[in-house]
């Protein structure tokens, strides 16, 4: 079964649209949801979550729909983002506000998270680092048992270390293969580390939805002088200049036996990088 499916998810504003979205995430995987700031992953989450009313389209979360069955579904999944309100009171003080709305809230589990975290619940929510808040607002969306966790941006300001370490809880979360996690994100390198499937966005239009490995294999880097530049021009999907030559990113499909340039294994941000001039030099 999959945690999530989206169908052909529209939203229309003035100036930006969310064009017939479409995604699905197996069962106990993470799926990074990448894409440059305004490319539409918030908007697709608020869209889908029902937060923001969409225009368009089929939202079914833990194979219910999100319109038929609202209530159940967000007593289900937890959802973070990188804000936490009330930042006078304790983490006391918000939790018994929160555990309130969700029936299948465990105490025990909670408190395990508290330890796991080392996370005092005595102090107020400005009083944790950026990180600890973090840990904070994953514990209260898991400790209600979240099939779904969907994570808006979560690592956004946070430094390498603190990154790192939430990387490592978020791959522990989906081992009992019960929970799955949705991870918004421009930081690619974060994903790299952890992500299944790799969801890419650009302009409010999917680009492609695939397993990680196969979305670095369906492009190569490239790289050499400018006259290998002019062979190959034509097939880049951008390239860049620079004083020995050039780079540049090409599907691997239009790769040709005679081409002469260096030809390797793209990262995702090169692959995001590239597509945002897509057509042109960077």
């Amino acid at each position: 079964m999959n945690s999530l499916e989206i169908s052909n998810l529209r939203k229309e504003y003035k100036t930006f649209t969310l064009n017939n979205v479409s995604f699905s995430i197996p069962k106990g995987y993470i799926m990074g949801f990448i894409g440059e700031n305004g490319a539409g992953k918030t908007t697709t989450i608020k869209s889908m979550l029902n937060l923001v009313k969409r225009d368009g389209g089929d939202v079914t979360i833990l194979g219910k729909d999100i319109d038929i069955h609202e209530m159940e579904i967000k007593s289900s999944i937890g959802y973070v983002s990188g804000e936490l309100f009330y930042p006078k009171k304790t983490l006391n003080q918000v939790t018994n506000v929160y555990k309130r709305f969700y029936p299948n809230w465990d105490e025990a589990l909670y408190q395990s998270y508290l330890d796991t975290f080392h996370l005092d619940p005595s102090k107020k929510i400005d009083e944790l680092s950026k990180g600890m808040q973090l840990k904070y607002a994953i514990s209260l969306a898991l400790s209600h048992h979240a099939e779904l966790l969907i994570l808006d941006e979560p690592t956004s300001g946070l430094d390498p270390v603190a990154r790192d370490n939430l990387l490592e809880v978020f791959q522990s979360i989906v081992e009992n293969e019960e929970t799955s996690i949705l991870f918004s994100t421009h930081i690619t390198s974060d994903l790299d580390k952890c992500a299944d499937y790799i969801t890419f966005i650009k302009n409010g239009s999917i680009i492609d939805s695939c397993t990680k490995d196969d979305m670095i294999d369906k492009y190569r880097f490239v790289g050499g002088t400018k006259e290998e530049l002019q062979q190959i021009k034509d097939r880049l999907i951008s390239y860049r200049e620079n004083a020995f030559g050039f780079n540049g990113l090409i599907k691997t499909k239009d790769v040709a036996t005679t081409d002469t340039c260096k030809i390797g294994q793209p990262s995702l941000d090169d692959i995001m990088i590239f597509h945002a001039n897509e057509g042109g030099q960077l």
